[in-house]
């Protein structure tokens, strides 16, 4: 494999827009609807001519939240902020920061989905 294996991501959500607040406020971001005539999607800020993946929440009939065994690992420079900020915004921690040896640390949370997603840094 020429690039890391994951190119993509969607996290499913049944109340878009509260899912929005929550995510733009944990990471600081702005989410851009993507133009889909079937399903509402918002992407995460991403760059087409970079490695790594980019993503969507979406709220696509059929698909519910919460309850799926994917894991998506966001990028921090210290998951202890972000996971803060999960639970001033709505959501709750379900482990707090720790380490995982020489591959820094993690933290796993959980979004006013009720999703289960996880946060990466170095220190």
């Amino acid at each position: 494999m020429v690039n890391n294996p994951v190119i993509w991501f969607e996290i499913y959500v049944q109340d878009i827009s509260r899912a929005k607040a929550f995510y733009e406020s944990v990471f600081q971001i702005k989410l851009e609807r993507l133009n889909n005539p079937d399903i509402e999607m918002l992407g995460f800020p991403m760059a087409m001519d970079r490695t790594g993946a980019g993503g969507a929440l979406v709220k696509m009939e059929g698909m519910a939240s919460g309850g799926n065994s994917t894991i998506v690992y966001f990028s921090c420079a210290d998951c202890a902020v972000e996971a803060a900020f999960v639970t001033k915004y709505g959501g709750h921690v379900q482990r707090e920061k720790m380490s995982i040896g020489e591959y820094g640390f993690i933290a796993l949370v959980v979004d006013t989905e009720g999703n289960i997603f996880g946060l990466h840094s170095m220190q």
